[in-house]
């Protein structure tokens, strides 16, 4: 969904087998000694907690290691898997080294700092750079500082969970030019936990524009939401993306004879078709609907005309069709039946056409193409668009395409490999090459994605329940509540982003080692990424040192009629900026009926007037782009919130 407009338009590096190495060093010597990828020079390791080095060696042998004066042992097992402990250390800048010593290999790693680690992780909003941020540029020139260390995790994705990452990593020092590319909320959070500790810190970023929260989700959470089904479909695709995408397709099919009350890949002409504009996004085809709104399901057809000869050669198992690049999902049928199924708005199509898929005559080629952000549509050069038969032949595919808009609405249902939405894809190739390296908390920026995903937060919870097993029992997990974004309201109104806001509240309400940061009010109308972060990487700092944010409690009918909303995590007081008394406050009845009501200020509650009808529901903040004014006295909002009320 996010991330079209201006973030790197990384395509999937999909591994389809386990990674053969640590990235300790290359060639077929460096099997018998490797350590895992986030160990390299100059990291940072966690404080007061033990510190766990894992990493292979020929099965059964014994490695000798020391972390500064310390020493430890131990024997990789049968697979060459090892796992080395170390007590938990003190905060220290004085640099220490680690070396690792097993049949006659030595591996060493320098200038190890001792302090806390944080992990950042999201969707675009997190994956923001320090230099697009409010006057990042100069930021970016004083960012100096040698106990700051960044590790930037490199984009990719698998299907099983790997052991390096895509590409080699390696922790740096914070400077102008490591901090200029870094994730700006994760920079700022940094710095300001830097100045209010003097402790070394380490940022970890590992982000992933547009992502919803199931690719971050490990096998074990990843199992338990999606179910074995979609595991199963996840490791056939692995193997045979045309079987798995096969299975798929009647999951998809059934969705749209819903909405469609048809199915055009049996029968076409169902749809009234139109001549293709032109091979370019839609916002380029003037005079049709889609030139004013992308966000649809649009049917293309192509049909293809071949003699004997040319269905002979494809009727060899190396045929592909070609549709180059198509903004943002796919479903692609030939002669009525399904041979792709891709999520990307930067990946070339390119689907393998079994024997027997295409035949003497006129063959039919139906792809819905379904845009959910930006332009949709071509987003290639025509001359990429062909079919490639088995004797290498190609046949042009740049004219005769037709189009429809589709009868339908929403998103399809998304494969367990789609690319954003499918199933631990980034936590395979981004979270898992981190192994058991032990951190202080985790701050998690996302959502605008998952607006909509009616169990997001059962989601949440097995991602936050995965990385406390994986980097600590006691990680503590900073969730921000997304920015106002959009048209503004003059009327209580649905919004699907207030609900997700709700959600990530809920979230963090009900988790002790979590935290609400909202942005509340630091967002743009027309652009869904703010660039105010450091304001948010303030509020970051705080909700990480364990100063309290402000969060609703309840909502309880008075005596007199009135509703007082109860408040937790104030300090300094409620101000209602800019006006006589809070605004943004709704009273609902039980059929969400709502109206705005008049608030004011009584110690750290707020107190709503009635107008004498019935009230099942307070909403604050109820809207996409809501206007706020209710803050503490540390210049923190209230976040936006749903609350039941009761007597």
């Amino acid at each position: 969904m996010l991330g079209k407009r201006f973030m790197m338009r990384a395509g999937r590096a999909m591994v389809l087998g386990p990674a053969l190495c640590l990235l300790a060093g290359t060639g077929a010597a460096a099997q018998e000694l490797e350590i895992s990828a986030v160990w390299t020079d100059h990291a940072v390791i966690q404080r007061g907690a033990p510190v766990i080095v894992e990493g292979r060696a020929a099965p059964g042998q014994r490695i000798s290691a020391r972390l500064g004066n310390e020493a430890s042992q131990a024997r990789a097992d049968g697979t060459g898997r090892f796992a080395l402990a170390f007590a938990p250390r003190p905060a220290s800048a004085e640099p220490v080294a680690l070396t690792l010593e097993a049949g006659g290999r030595r591996l060493e790693r320098r200038d190890l700092l001792v302090g806390d680690v944080w992990l950042c992780s999201g969707q675009s909003n997190m994956e923001f750079a320090l230099s697009r941020a409010l006057n990042g540029e100069a930021e970016a020139a004083r960012a100096a500082d040698p106990a700051l260390r960044l590790l930037q995790v490199p984009k990719g994705q698998a299907f099983t969970p790997q052991t390096g990452f895509a590409a080699p990593v390696q922790w740096t020092a914070s400077t102008p030019e490591s901090a200029a590319g870094f994730s700006a909320a994760c920079w700022f959070m940094a710095r300001e936990l830097r100045r209010q500790r003097g402790v070394p810190v380490g940022a970890i970023h590992a982000s992933w524009g547009g992502s919803k929260v199931n690719p971050w989700l490990d096998p074990q959470a990843g199992a338990a939401l999606a179910g074995a089904d979609d595991m199963a479909l996840l490791r056939l695709y692995e193997k045979d993306p045309l079987a798995a995408v096969t299975r798929f397709a009647p999951r998809w099919q059934d969705w749209y004879r819903v909405q469609g009350k048809a199915a055009p890949w049996a029968d076409p002409d169902v749809l009234a078709w139109q001549p293709v504009p032109a091979i370019t996004g839609w916002q380029a085809w003037q005079g049709t609907p889609l030139a004013a709104n992308t966000i649809a399901t649009v049917w293309l057809r192509r049909q293809i005309v071949l003699d004997k000869a040319q269905a002979e050669a494809a009727s060899g198992a190396a045929a592909r069709l070609h549709l180059g690049v198509l903004d943002d999902m796919d479903m692609t049928f030939v002669n009525g039946r399904a041979v792709g199924n891709t999520f990307g708005w930067d990946e070339e199509r390119a689907y393998r056409l079994p024997p027997g898929t295409l035949h003497e005559g006129v063959n039919e080629v139906l792809v819905a193409v379904t845009n959910t952000y930006g332009n949709g549509g071509f987003a290639s050069a025509p001359d990429r668009l062909m079919l490639e038969l088995g004797d290498g032949a190609r046949l042009a595919l740049v004219d005769g395409w037709r189009f429809a808009i589709a009868p339908v609405v929403g998103d399809p249902p998304r494969a367990p490999w789609d690319a954003n939405a499918g199933i631990g894809l980034m936590h395979n190739r981004m979270i898992a090459p981190l192994g058991r390296f032990a951190m202080q908390g985790a701050a998690w920026y996302q959502g605008e994605s998952d607006v909509g995903t009616p169990d997001y937060a059962a989601r949440m919870a097995g991602l936050i329940a995965g990385w406390r097993a994986r980097f600590g029992a006691g990680l503590k997990v900073l969730v921000v509540q997304l920015a106002n974004y959009g048209a503004p309201a003059d009327h209580p109104v649905a919004s699907g982003w207030a609900q997700m806001r709700d959600m990530q509240r809920r979230i963090a309400a009900a988790d002790p080692a979590a935290a609400l940061v909202s942005a509340i009010d630091l967002g743009e109308r027309t652009d869904i990424h703010p660039a105010n972060k450091l304001t948010l990487a303030e509020r970051l700092a705080m909700a990480a040192q364990g100063q309290p944010m402000p969060m609703p409690l309840s909502a309880r009918r008075e005596a007199d009629g009135r509703v007082r909303i109860g408040l937790a995590g104030i300090a300094g007081g409620l101000h209602a900026w800019s006006a006589q008394g809070p605004i943004g406050f709704e009273l609902c009845d039980a059929a969400a009926a709502c109206s705005f009501a008049r608030a004011a200020i009584d110690g750290d509650s707020v107190l709503l007037e009635g107008d004498g009808k019935p009230v099942a529901e307070v909403r604050y903040a109820w809207a996409d782009n809501p206007v706020v004014n209710l803050y503490d006295g540390r210049m923190l909002p209230v976040p936006g919130f749903s609350l039941p009320v009761s007597d």
